[in-house]
């Protein structure tokens, strides 16, 4: 498996470098965590929320690791707001 994470759908430049600056180097190492964890920990680093749209982008790339199929981002925009609910948070965009 490449660790270039720039190969995975929806993944660019930046949401992968913002991957690498909290420790996540690889393809493999992004599947064995968590889509909102990582959504978490990115918030808590960069110090400042995220818009929910990096959480859909980041369950996007979860789906394709599992399953090699690849979607658009905004395909988990409806399970990602209910995972953000589920926690108790606004889901409206960052800004």
């Amino acid at each position: 498996m490449s660790s270039d994470l720039e190969s995975l759908p929806n993944i660019g430049k930046s949401i992968a470098a913002d991957l690498r600056s909290i420790g996540i180097n690889s393809r493999r190492e992004l599947q064995r965590k968590r889509p909102i964890q990582v959504y978490h920990q990115l918030e808590a680093t960069m110090g400042q929320r995220h818009d929910p749209c990096v959480f859909y982008t980041l369950l996007a790339a979860k789906h394709f690791l599992k399953t090699e199929e690849r979607l658009p981002w905004w395909k988990f925009t409806a399970e990602g707001k209910a995972a953000l609910e589920a926690e108790g948070r606004n889901v409206k965009r960052a800004r």
